[in-house]
């Protein structure tokens, strides 16, 4: 019995949880209004229904009235013309259609109360419909303009399920087109370097390929070879400047100060004015051991 009970709890929870989250004030609203001029419209039948019965009473009652009339009349013709037996067979005519009007009468009145009160209470409901129909449409815009801004709020805050979904699908694609750049990129290296060929252009030619490479490297080495060159000759030209300076120096001091060792430039007071530099081949020769000057 516990078991069916909390089976019974647990069925009625998630029933009127998934009923909240299926209603709509606003249909609700709808809804109540509607019933409620449902009502309104009994009400009006109601009343139309009880004139309808207070009418009839009263054409009956109009319908005894001229016929106890006319009984009445045809009592007086009776006895004026000494028949008693007829008149007082129309005044017992009168008498029991004058009954007949008397409950007529009482029928008359109820039925016209109970129209006045139905009147009065369609009045007051007619009052109360208007005023939730007014309160109605106030909470429906009131709940519309909440609605709208909550999702206005969610779709800034990107927390809609819309907003989510897009934002999803702009991942995506960012993801495709890095994706695809990617791809683009891999192919254009391996269809450089030979790996791939080209399909509209034609088969590629691998000899060809290779000599074009070769080539390349050739002229790597031709320019490489001529900087060498460029260097190697200009490094003697330096080292020749070099010698004719020294042997220029040498040919400049005098005889006794001609020594094997490095030379040594004399002080700086003993240094007189230099004459100009004779050509190499008008130099005295070198004096031999033992020879003076």
């Amino acid at each position: 019995m516990g078991v069916m009970k909390r089976v019974s709890l647990v069925f009625k929870a998630k029933a009127n949880k998934a009923l909240d989250k299926m209603e709509d004030p606003r249909e609700t609203l709808d809804y109540s209004y509607q019933r409620q001029l449902e009502l309104l419209t009994k009400v009006r039948r109601g009343v139309a229904d009880v004139a309808t019965s207070r009418k009839r009473v009263e054409l009956q009652m109009n319908q005894l009235q001229q016929q106890a009339n006319k009984l009445e009349d045809q009592a007086r013709k009776a006895l004026g013309m000494g028949r008693e037996d007829l008149a007082r067979a129309a005044l017992e005519r009168k008498a029991s259609a004058q009954s007949q009007l008397n409950d007529l009468q009482a029928q008359y009145a109820s039925l016209q109360a109970e129209e006045e009160k139905l009147t009065v209470a369609s009045q007051r409901l007619q009052a109360k419909v208007d005023a939730f129909r007014t309160r109605k449409e106030t909470i429906k815009a009131t709940y519309t303009a909440a609605e709208a801004q909550t999702r206005i709020n969610e779709a800034f805050s990107g927390i809609s399920e819309e907003m989510g979904d897009v934002g999803m699908a702009i991942q995506r694609a960012e993801d495709k087109t890095a994706q695809m750049q990617a791809r683009a990129g891999a192919i254009d290296e391996l269809m450089a370097s030979g790996a791939l060929d080209d399909a509209v252009g034609g088969q590629r030619d691998d000899i060809q390929n290779e000599l074009d490479m070769m080539a390349a490297s050739s002229d790597v080495e031709r320019e490489l070879s001529r900087l060498k060159g460029e260097i190697s000759a200009s490094a003697p030209k330096q080292l020749e400047g070099g010698a004719n300076g020294n042997s220029q120096e040498q040919a400049q001091r005098p005889a006794g100060q001609q020594q094997s060792g490095p030379y040594a430039p004399p002080p700086p007071q003993a240094q007189t004015q230099p004459a100009s530099i004779p050509a190499t081949s008008d130099l005295p020769a070198e004096p031999q051991d033992g020879e003076g000057p």
